[in-house]
């Protein structure tokens, strides 16, 4: 009776097979930078300027179905919050339609950083201009040299920060590619 099981079991599992899911490639000069799949959480803007941050329902026929939930804070009777799904909203695009993703690297804010150094450098610069205009002796032509530095540092941080991937700037681009199962 085993002996028969275990046929029946082998049988079945031989003639069971499993199909991949289509997937979409972002690529950069024709090498993989990120793949996305169904399931996976996706953040871009569209060529029609339309911000999309959801969740990757299926993606078949060049396609791409999103699924971008509407999140609310609730007050509760005590007092506090919680987090509630108010409804859900359903979305369907080319993956051509897709112009542009965020950078990835959110754990440092370069632009900011940038920004408070231009405006702390350029304040000691304007402070440094009051104090000679004011009392020269008092003046420090290092601490200008060392505001005017500053300011430079944090408008090069701010421009040359991450500003994202655009598709089709710098050979960024998307494939879709169709795992659908060869027919013998």
């Amino acid at each position: 009776m085993r002996l028969l099981v275990f046929f029946f079991l082998l049988s079945f599992i031989s003639n069971a097979y499993a199909q991949g899911s289509d997937f979409i490639l972002l690529k950069k000069k024709n090498k993989a930078v990120k793949i996305f799949y169904k399931s996976d959480n996706i953040e871009f803007v569209t060529t029609n300027g339309a911000y999309r941050n959801a969740l990757i329902t299926d993606i078949k026929n060049d396609s791409i179905y999103l699924q971008e939930f509407l999140i609310s804070r609730v007050l509760t009777t005590i007092g506090t919050f919680i987090i509630d799904t108010v409804g859900s909203f359903r979305y369907k695009y080319y993956y051509k339609e897709i112009y542009h993703f965020d950078r990835e690297n959110k754990k440092f804010n370069v632009a900011g950083s940038g920004g408070t150094l231009l405006g702390g450098g350029s304040l000691l610069t304007i402070a440094s201009g009051v104090v000679y205009l004011i009392d020269k002796k008092d003046f420090s032509p290092t601490l200008l040299a060392t505001g005017a530095g500053l300011a430079a540092v944090g408008y090069l941080m701010s421009k040359g920060s991450n500003k994202g991937i655009t598709i089709g700037k710098k050979n960024y681009h998307l494939q879709y590619i169709n795992a659908a199962r060869i027919k013998k």
